[in-house]
């Protein structure tokens, strides 16, 4: 496994992660043994950063993260994130942040997070006073590095001031591309980049279905944009041609899709997840697709400035700034 630096602060990973949030979120069913089994196959196979969140399940996921990369704990870099109440409501604020570290330590069975992440903004406290509340965690060695997820520049930069921020996740994939604006200050300033939902959602491995096949209560594919009626067909088509191009280079449409964005930056680690470890096999072998400029090129004559239809509805669309 290829191995990349995030961020200036010593954080080294795999180039490719692993994402957990499909385990027990928005992607059906909870599945806790294929999750384990996943994710010990990504182990296997040289993944070291696995990342996960409070919000997946307010302890669930953590608790299955932690169970199974427990044989290995020392091996890899665990990623979780604060900022949410159970009503999904925005909390930063710094008492809150402690009180989630120490339950996520406890849930993951370990002694420290190697990445801390801010979920989402709040609004209604300075990001100086998160960056604070997180410096003051890994002063007590609680945590390693510090890090924000769907975060615009001004507070990238507040924030960077009093904490050194390792890494920033986003969304960021073919269908996806609005984070490519804050390649700039992430650039400036030294900061890793990890793109979640890597493949849109599922859609990039070709196995995508009209929205009505999905159950709405549990799986979000149900009410995504880009799975609505016009949107779906449009990306239906997409990546049949991308699909058909990945076949001369001997790679499949994940594979492609994910070797894409490791070509656009040595600061990106993206962090595909799957209940399905001949799945992570696949997506883990995109590390050995290298392309041309030509390869490139004809990637974007398909898909020249992202998928059809919004990666969120507009109420949950993350506002950067």
């Amino acid at each position: 496994m290829k191995q990349r630096i995030l961020g200036q602060q010593g954080l080294a990973t795999s180039a490719l992660g692993y994402g957990s949030m499909g385990i027990s979120l928005a992607y059906g069913s909870s599945n806790e043994q294929g999750g384990i089994k996943a994710i010990r196959r990504a182990h296997e196979l040289g993944v070291t950063l696995f990342d996960t969140a409070e919000l997946y399940g307010w302890g669930e996921n953590e608790r299955i993260v932690g169970r199974a990369v427990a044989p290995f704990r020392d091996e890899v870099t665990l990623a979780t994130k604060f900022g949410y109440n159970p009503d999904w409501s925005l909390n930063s604020n710094p008492d809150h942040i402690r009180e989630v570290v120490d339950k996520s330590l406890k849930y993951l069975d370990t002694g420290h997070i190697d990445v801390l992440y801010q979920h989402r903004v709040d609004p209604a406290v300075p990001i100086e006073e998160v960056a604070g509340a997180v410096k003051d965690l890994i002063d007590a060695g609680k945590v390693k590095y510090f890090g924000l997820s769907e975060a615009g520049e001004k507070n990238i930069r507040a924030a960077h001031e009093i904490q050194p921020v390792s890494v920033l996740q986003t969304e960021y994939s073919l269908f996806e591309r609005d984070a490519e604006q804050l390649f700039p200050v992430l650039s400036e300033l030294g900061i890793g980049f990890v793109p979640y939902s890597p493949l849109g959602r599922g859609f990039l491995t070709g196995t995508a279905q009209p929205a009505s096949h999905y159950d709405a209560q549990t799986d979000m594919r149900a009410f995504d944009p880009r799975w609505q009626p016009g949107n779906f067909e449009k990306n239906v088509e997409a990546t049949r041609q991308l699909s058909e191009f990945a076949q001369t280079r001997g790679a499949t449409v994940a594979q492609l899709a994910l070797a894409w964005l490791l070509a656009q930056g040595e600061h990106i680690v993206p962090i595909p997840g799957s209940r399905d470890p001949r799945r992570v096999e696949e997506n883990i072998h995109a590390v050995n697709v290298d392309l041309t400029r030509s390869d490139l090129d004809r990637i974007a004559g398909i898909l020249p400035s992202g998928g059809f239809g919004a990666r969120y509805r507009a109420e949950m669309l993350p506002s950067w700034v």
